[in-house]
């Protein structure tokens, strides 16, 4: 029952986890409709906020009381200041989404405004040529104490009957007003869509109460700025667990975050989940008090199985047993007799085996350690002998040096008179060195044509002698293939153990780094790094 139980509550989790990453996936998209949704509002939103002020902009009213400003000698009647003021406040009284309007001259100075205390206002040096018709965002979205509300103040230039650029009039938008353009009733997702600006303070939500909304964890929106249309969970702005992406408005550089409760996502899933989970258990328990009651019906006559096979494992082949019952335990109990009557019988010939047996893993124990092309020490053998050196040289202080061979050119000779004459080289380089050492010393195949001398006892003076010693054999001697002789060299790299050498690996590596030095220096020749 338990191997039906447990590949079913495999198969069930898998579904859960597939469930969920489906969840997931529908959660981002319905997210970034709801952001691509608000982004898209906004653009409309303020485009026709600008087109308002800019036909403002061209209202006789506003370019004659700038022209009575900068002209003061040609001024027109009623193109003063007072009355431009009373126009703009006219003006701003019919257009529920703005809460003021300001002209001011080509220097930023206020000429005339709605409000009591104008908007600070710096304007560009030089106007982009798209905003002489379109306007410009000169103070991105915050939130205004004085207006308690969040505001976006945009300029579009104030231009003369004679097309030239005499000032600017500037804006500052509600963007509360925005509030019922966030999300469609009928095609957005059920969600909420806030506004933040660049610190992650809320401006304006699709929910009431922007302003009872706390400011967004830091950490979190430059985790959603740093992977815009990725969602994520976090605690939210309108529910404590959201799940929810972010993305940056390029006008005018709002942040548009998107959230959805993730209770009300993942509620009922987790709800199954759960229900899943505790059927599981309850079955467990039930299948595990079955088990039980089973166990307790033999463990009895197990204990006493248990008891013979301990007498036999302790070397008492003479036990014996009697069957008791006729169900399995009993088979069972005729079976043990059985084996012990054939482990009695078999125990000799085991004897006589065991030392054919010693034999045969001295052979194993000699292929294990020894590399089966040249002879050589392997691999594995190498790093435990130097491994050993290492433990004795930090002991007793007895130095010992390290040679690194490598064939030069190997790779061209493979590829020049074939793989099997490449082998033939390396058994020959093999061979010299074997000759060419100490019986206390020890030669290893380190890997591919890399070969590895351990020289006991031995100064990296003495090491160098050796290994130039070792060069010359391998030099003069003669190897051929079809009839033609090859001409065979070797690079050596000699170090010399330290105290700081702590691993087979760093000695290896302070070798291939000397051995990277002959080869550097022209190869056929040793170098010592001491």
């Amino acid at each position: 029952m338990m191997a039906t139980l447990i590949p079913s509550l495999g198969l069930g989790l898998l579904s859960f986890r597939q469930n969920e990453a489906q969840i997931s996936d529908n959660v981002t998209r319905e997210l970034r409709a709801m952001t691509s949704y608000a982004s898209r509002e906004i653009e409309l939103w303020i485009d026709k906020r600008v087109h308002e002020v800019h036909v403002t902009s061209t209202s006789s009213a506003v370019i004659d009381g700038l022209s009575a400003v900068n002209h003061p000698e040609t001024s027109l009647p009623g193109g003063n200041p007072q009355a431009l003021a009373h126009y703009l406040r006219s003006v701003q009284v019919k257009l529920d989404t703005i809460l003021e309007l300001t002209v001011v001259d080509a220097t930023g100075k206020v000429v005339a405004s709605s409000a009591e205390t104008p908007v600070t206002v710096t304007l560009p040096d030089d106007w982009p040529q798209s905003s002489l018709t379109e306007g410009l965002v000169i103070a991105p979205p915050h939130w205004d104490k004085e207006y308690a509300t969040a505001t976006l103040s945009v300029a579009v230039p104030v231009l003369s009957y004679d097309n030239l650029l005499m000032g600017a009039l500037v804006a500052v938008l509600d963007l509360h007003s925005l509030q019922p353009r966030l999300k469609s009733e009928i095609k957005s997702p059920p969600g909420e869509v806030i506004l933040l600006d660049s610190d992650g303070r809320a401006l304006v939500s699709s929910q009431a109460g922007t302003d009872k909304l706390p400011q967004l964890d830091p950490s979190v929106l430059r985790y959603l700025l740093a992977q815009p249309g990725n969602s994520m969970a976090f605690h939210g702005l309108t529910h404590r667990n959201v799940i929810g992406l972010a993305e940056v408005s390029a006008e005018p550089g709002v942040v548009i975050v998107a959230e959805l409760d993730r209770a009300a996502v993942y509620g009922q899933w987790i709800e199954l989940r759960n229900m899943f989970l505790g059927l599981v258990g309850a079955l467990v328990l039930v299948v595990a008090a079955v088990a039980f009651q089973m166990g307790r019906s033999i463990v009895a006559p197990l204990q006493r199985l248990i008891r013979a096979a301990d007498r036999i494992a302790g070397g008492d082949l003479e036990v014996r047993l009697s069957a008791k019952r006729n169900d399995e335990l009993g088979r069972l109990t005729v079976v043990f007799d059985q084996m012990a009557d054939r482990l009695r019988q078999s125990h000799a010939e085991i004897m006589a085996a065991n030392e054919a047996m010693q034999q045969q893993n001295q052979v194993l124990e000699t292929l294990s350690i020894t590399d089966s092309l040249t002879g050589l020490y392997n691999r594995s053998k190498l790093d435990a002998i130097l491994a050993d050196e290492l433990a004795r040289f930090k002991r007793t202080q007895r130095q010992f040096a390290l040679l690194m061979l490598d064939i030069d050119h190997f790779k061209t000779l493979n590829d020049t008179y074939g793989h099997v004459t490449g082998d033939e080289i390396l058994q020959s380089v093999a061979r010299i060195l074997l000759q060419s050492v100490r019986s206390i010393d020890y030669a290893a195949r380190y890997g591919g044509d890399e070969l590895i001398i351990i020289l006991v006892d031995t100064s990296a003076d003495l090491a160098a002698k050796t290994a130039e010693r070792i060069r010359s054999h391998v030099e003069n001697a003669q190897y051929g293939a079809n009839g033609s002789t090859i001409a065979v060299t070797v690079s050596i790299g000699i170090v010399q153990c330290q105290l700081d050498d702590m691993t087979p690996t760093a000695v290896f590596t302070r070798a291939d780094k000397a051995l990277y030095q002959a080869k550097r220096a022209g190869r056929n020749q040793a170098y010592s790094a001491y």
